[in-house]
């Protein structure tokens, strides 16, 4: 097995080759894969998307003979439901990437679904940026977790803009090496991205900018605890429950959309 997609809802990836091992991330419906290497259970994979490595269960994915790689518009809504050649049903996470082969069906791998034709408008204003965001707020936070089930928050960040056709890397630190950097706090703007540093210094956070200017705020939408919304300024997140800031800010981006 050399190339391979992911023909189930959402699959586990782990950083050995264990049940027990740590979840560092998940694979959607119709995420492709190059094959590292294999276990007799286990296989070692890169994503094409966005390059991620690690461990997956080989009963959980299926062999393609060549990549397909769906067009942006074909990235699902937040609820996609398609029934199987069994009659049985799949509830297909945001962001799965679904390849049609007619006005009702479509198909990954060599297994065949129906389902009914899907809005493939594809905005990237940033206010779409935003609405995409405030369709996840209250998902609790999973370490590695990419759908409404449970979100890290960079794969919450990656997904709002998968789901408005640009691709981005999946941790806070990669992402935080793309985009244009925002010098001044005030001149950030909705669907910037804000980045967050701990003690060491080292990027371990980010969240999505709404700039609320009838109200002359700044907020942040983003994964702590469970998806949020909280106040932004130049110093980090402040979160009116506790009264204190969570966060410390390092830098905010900007992606071309």
């Amino acid at each position: 097995m050399k190339r391979a997609i992911c023909p189930l809802a959402c699959i586990p990836m782990r950083h050995e080759p264990s049940d027990r091992s740590e979840m560092t991330n998940q694979v959607l419906f119709g995420e492709t894969m190059e094959v590292l290497e294999t276990t007799e259970k286990w296989a070692m994979v890169q994503l094409n998307h966005d390059n991620y490595t690690g461990w997956v269960d080989l009963k959980q994915i299926v062999s393609i003979d060549e990549m397909i790689v769906p067009d942006a518009k074909s990235v699902t809504a937040p609820l996609f439901v398609v029934r199987n050649e069994n009659e049985g049903f799949s509830f297909l996470p945001a962001g799965s990437m679904v390849r049609f082969i007619s006005e009702s069906e479509i198909i990954c791998g060599n297994k065949k679904f129906l389902s009914a034709p899907m809005d493939a408008k594809n905005a990237t204003a940033p206010a779409e940026l935003a609405l995409g965001a405030m369709i996840f707020l209250d998902t609790p936070y999973l370490w590695g977790g990419r759908t409404l089930m449970g979100i890290d928050c960079s794969g919450f960040t990656q997904l709002v803009f998968r789901m408005n056709g640009i691709s981005i890397p999946r941790d806070a630190y990669q992402q935080a090496e793309i985009g244009e950097i925002i010098t001044f706090n005030d001149e950030a703007e909705t669907g910037d991205l804000a980045f967050f540093d701990n003690h060491e210094g080292r990027i371990t956070h980010v969240g999505l900018i709404i700039n609320q200017k009838e109200l002359g705020i700044k907020s942040i939408i983003h994964a702590s605890g469970k998806v949020r919304l909280d106040k932004l300024d130049h110093q980090g997140i402040f979160n009116e429950e506790t009264k204190s800031y969570s966060h410390n800010l390092r830098l905010i981006k900007r992606i071309k959309i």
